[in-house]
């Protein structure tokens, strides 16, 4: 298996949830790892509460932004001198149907979700190169193959990531360049409403940190091999 220690690491939208869970997890592997937030003071608590487990940066950059995702790799740049992982995490959900979406919740879906993701992975795949070599790892969902009413925003981003993560694949595998794409299902977190609103047990629920763990194994498989994409599912979902 290969090893995460001394390796360097960004996790977009690493300040909470899923994102967090990876970002602890790769310091817990001797990663080296910068996160970003949208908010300087959300980002620095997530920073501050992560330092006894490694070398951890935090940046306050809005990724939706070309202009900030470039000062957020350069921020990076100056930090830690490198890049080997990407972990394009960012995302968000607008749930309307597509007669009452507005332009405005549309672009919110498209913009994190997916555009975002393209903007980070260009200025990684740019450092790759440099380095000889390096790995982006696409947080998906199943509802980027599964459709449902009122999802239609979030599906149309989370299809697109899919082909993107494909496509991305194929165009830089000759690069020394590994891409794959994680796909939760429901997924205990505050993506999915704060916990203090909803009802009833979430323990059926996939677990943030079990998300970080299929990452991890994702990072670790030898090099002569690439996992494309790997789905989750809750065991035992609710009836």
């Amino acid at each position: 298996m290969e090893s995460i220690t001394g390796k360097i690491a960004i996790v977009t939208g690493g300040t909470r949830g899923i994102g967090r869970a990876i970002a602890e997890r790769l310091l817990r592997e001797g990663a080296a790892v910068a996160i970003c937030g949208r908010s300087q003071d959300s980002t620095n608590r997530a920073v501050a509460a992560m330092k006894p487990l490694g070398r951890i940066f935090g940046h306050a950059a809005d990724i939706t932004q070309v202009e900030q995702v470039a000062r957020f790799f350069e921020a990076v740049d100056g930090e830690f001198g490198g890049l080997d992982i990407l972990i394009n995490n960012a995302g968000e959900g607008v749930f309307r149907k597509v007669g009452e979406m507005t332009p405005e919740e549309w672009r919110r879906n498209i913009d994190l979700n997916l555009n975002a993701a393209f903007y980070c992975s260009h200025e990684a795949l740019a450092r790759f190169a440099k380095r000889g070599g390096g790995f982006i790892v696409n947080i998906s969902s199943l509802a980027g193959k599964n459709a449902f009413s009122g999802g239609a925003g979030y599906n149309a981003s989370k299809f697109g990531l899919n082909g993107f993560t494909e496509a991305m694949m194929l165009d830089h595998r000759h690069d020394n360049v590994r891409v794959s794409s994680i796909m939760p299902g429901s997924v205990d977190t505050e993506f999915g409403g704060d916990a203090a609103k909803r009802s009833g047990d979430t323990s059926w629920m996939i677990a943030p940190e079990d998300v970080a763990e299929v990452v991890t194994l994702v990072l670790r498989v030898p090099a002569r091999t690439m996992v494309s994409r790997v789905e989750m599912r809750p065991s035992r979902p609710r009836k």
